[in-house]
């Protein structure tokens, strides 16, 4: 494999400035892949303030895959739901990605590092073989994610609701629980059972997972 087709880039700067011009050229596809929508947030962005965007062509896919935390609050269903609205197609993955990755033109990939000191490092690839290998766990995940229009939002959760959930991902019994939030047993026991309604849970411990599905801090 030749190294010279891998390329690591350190920081959103570096990656405007030695990739930028990556984005402006797509002209089969451009898919994105991301927990949430911080990931590629700082550099994109930048890019795109650059001029650097992906110009919408005849025949050109679009394609944003990401996690139940990009649900997290209302400002990122906000924004999730414009770029949906622009043309774009987004869809929600119900488990986790194998890769953070930008997808261009079935030519390049852009792989995000995780942070490490508050700095990531991306990888651009040019490799066909590695490409193709990004490209396939994206559609993968793709085929098995739901459209945005489909999906549930993230219940609005109290303080006390948030509480509740720590108590059982702790594994306390209701006698316990009531007495950590200071409330009677029954009233707690209530609050449980609404709050299962309200993540669609069958049980104590799968409402405990589907909470950490939007991320710890969904219903805010």
């Amino acid at each position: 494999m030749n190294t010279d087709r891998i390329i690591t880039l350190h920081g959103e700067r570096e990656l405007v400035q030695r990739a930028g011009h990556l984005f402006v050229g797509s002209r089969e596809e451009f898919l994105v892949a991301a927990t949430d929508l911080v990931t590629w947030s700082a550099g994109v962005n930048a890019a795109f303030a650059e001029g650097k965007r992906p110009h919408v062509v005849p025949g050109l896919t679009m394609r944003k895959l990401y996690t139940r935390r990009a649900l997290a609050d209302p400002e990122s269903l906000r924004r999730l739901r414009r770029i949906a609205a622009s043309g774009i197609e987004v869809r929600i993955s119900d488990g986790p990605l194998s890769r953070e990755a930008i997808i261009i033109d079935r030519r390049t990939a852009i792989l995000a590092g995780a942070p490490v000191r508050g700095v990531r490092a991306y990888t651009v690839v040019h490799s066909p073989e590695v490409v193709d290998g990004v490209r396939s766990l994206f559609r993968a995940s793709w085929e098995t994610a739901t459209d945005l229009a489909d999906c549930a939002c993230p219940p609005h959760l109290t303080g006390q609701a948030r509480q509740i959930l720590r108590t059982l991902a702790a594994g306390h019994t209701n006698e316990t629980g009531a007495r950590l939030l200071g409330v009677s047993l029954r009233t707690y026991r209530r609050r449980v059972a609404e709050l299962m309604t309200a993540l669609g849970a069958t049980s104590r411990f799968q409402a405990g997972l589907r909470a950490r599905e939007y991320g710890p801090d969904a219903g805010h």
